[in-house]
């Protein structure tokens, strides 16, 4: 048994019937004692509840299945995961929110949760590549990813190396104000979250609200659900997201 965390693990789900990862979901309930798992489901189409009922009869009292009627995308997907969470008052201290490939780990999610203590409220997965770590990605993601990567950094105005790796961590009454209203892009919801922090906290630096944890393993998965032509409307999405938070 490991020594787990009183979290909430919001999951966006979209059509993940033949690609769930579900025994390493059931192995990391019989691992922990108090983590929370909650499936937001994007309107799947497929048997993708099937699956995730086999998972909530592991642990009911643990897992949670949030069903939206509408394939609204990530953010929507991930919001409404989060905002599930407060409705159905579920006890938890942090949340999180977790890529349902599990391209990073259940359990390197709750060791980047660990790092929230004292004043730090925001923890988040990075991809940086090290001597002593395994990020298995396709070059032509790497080097684009960088690109864009470098152009998020100077709208941000702070230094950060990956702000679209799928694995965030929040305490719960930061959370609750971050995920209140809805988003701009379905995709790039990320860089708003840097945002929303960035100016609900005015005045303070981020390094001492926020740790960028780089992870020990990473393994890029295929089927992506972010379509290659999105990589012109990304561009306007940044715009959007550019000209709403730094008026």
């Amino acid at each position: 048994m490991m020594k787990d965390e009183n979290i909430a693990i919001v999951v966006p789900c979209y059509n993940e019937y033949t690609r769930l990862p579900k025994n390493d979901f059931i192995e990391f309930l019989y691992q922990t004692e108090r983590c929370k798992i909650v499936f937001s489901d994007d309107g799947s189409t497929d048997h993708t509840i099937d699956v995730l009922e086999e998972i909530k009869a592991v642990a009911p009292e643990r897992v949670f299945i949030n069903v939206l009627k509408k394939n609204g995308g990530k953010a929507a997907a991930v919001r409404s995961g989060v905002q599930y969470c407060y409705d159905q008052n579920l006890e938890f201290h942090k949340i999180a929110f977790l890529d349902s490939d599990l391209a990073t780990s259940l359990n390197e999610c709750i060791r980047i949760s660990k790092r929230i203590e004292k004043d730090v409220v925001f923890a988040f997965a990075s991809r940086i590549q090290k001597i002593d770590n395994r990020i298995d990605r396709k070059l032509y993601r790497h080097l684009i990813g960088r690109v864009i990567a470098t152009v998020i950094s100077v709208i941000l105005g702070m230094n950060v190396y990956d702000t679209q790796c799928g694995c965030k961590v929040f305490t719960r009454d930061l959370a609750e104000k971050i995920f209140k209203d809805a988003f701009i892009s379905k995709w790039l919801f990320d860089v708003e979250l840097f945002f929303r922090i960035k100016h609900l906290y005015k005045g303070k630096e981020i390094k001492k609200l926020a740790r960028e944890i780089p992870l020990k393993a990473w393994i890029d998965k295929d089927e992506s659900k972010v379509k290659f032509s999105y990589s012109l409307k990304l561009w306007l999405d940044l715009y959007r997201i550019n000209k709403k938070y730094n008026k």
